[in-house]
């Protein structure tokens, strides 16, 4: 089912995952989607790995949820992509059955100033996998706190608009802890002529690691409530847990009061923390 769709008569809830290395066994990944199954989630998106990588496994993924009976999304970036190169990758997923592709321009790879491929910008792609594959549901990617290579928050809105123009039908945005900083850019968005619906990234807050890493590699705001769980927990891991499950919890009623069109849950390919945000939500019952 295109996502797209879903979207026009609720509130979507869905999760990301991202596909293992060629060294690693995938049956644990999907064992933690059988049980993420569980939730009914509207959709799953699933990555391919930095800088275009790990396309294979990720076909493998979007494959197994697929024939799971669930509706998946795949990622797909410029890099190193020609033109016969994307026809030739999207008809594989077409061929399978999938109807949603998430296109972006994608990280270059370490020590390139260039995509390396046909396209040098999303909206390209977006536009030619429109005319290509007009059966498949396109979203694009937005940024609440502004694309980190992004020379002000108007260019940033601008090229949204030009992903919307060429076909974009929903926005998958980045993870932000800032909720007043999404409601100033969704209503800087809708100024901007963006009508598009907003579904944002939520990173569920179990471990200080990763979000740190995560936060600072993409340029996202750590607001005070969060620096004050890092800083009073970051030496107990089972407290942080339990304090940045609270966290969550109220980031995820907060966004929804802000009117977001759907929750997508960065899972890290793990169940039981994210179970636990979504239980006691209320979001979703298991089945």
């Amino acid at each position: 089912m295109k996502i797209a769709e879903i979207v026009k008569k609720r509130m979507t809830f869905s999760f990301e995952v991202f596909p293992p290395k060629n060294d690693q066994p995938v049956k644990p990944l999907l064992e933690t989607l059988k049980q993420l199954y569980c939730f009914d989630p509207d959709f799953i998106s699933c990555t391919y790995g930095a800088s275009g990588t790990n396309k294979g496994r990720s076909k493998e993924v979007c494959e197994a949820i697929h024939k799971s009976g669930h509706t998946i999304m795949t990622h797909f970036t410029c890099i190193g992509n020609t033109r016969e190169d994307i026809k030739k990758s999207i008809k594989e997923y077409t061929d399978m059955g999938l109807e949603n592709v998430l296109a972006m321009r994608g990280d270059f790879p370490r020590g390139q100033e260039g995509t390396g491929g046909d396209f040098d910008h999303a909206d390209k792609l977006i536009g030619f996998l429109k005319a290509e594959f007009p059966q498949v549901g396109l979203a694009c990617a937005g940024y609440p706190e502004k694309h980190l290579l992004a020379p002000s928050f108007y260019a940033d809105i601008a090229h949204l608009r030009s992903k919307q123009d060429a076909g974009a039908e929903f926005v998958m945005l980045q993870l932000c802890y800032d909720i007043a900083a999404y409601e100033q850019f969704a209503e800087r968005c809708r100024k901007g002529g963006v009508t598009l619906p907003f579904i944002i990234g939520l990173m569920p807050v179990l471990a200080k690691d990763p979000i740190v890493r995560i936060a600072l590699s993409n340029g996202c705001s750590i607001p005070k409530e969060l620096a004050e769980i890092i800083g009073k927990y970051s030496h107990n891991p089972e407290d942080f847990k339990k304090a940045g499950i609270e966290y969550t919890i109220e980031q995820l009623w907060g966004y929804m009061n802000a009117g977001v069109s759907g929750i997508h849950i960065y899972t890290l390919n793990k169940y039981e923390g994210v179970a636990r945000i979504i239980l006691e939500s209320g979001v979703r019952v298991a089945r």
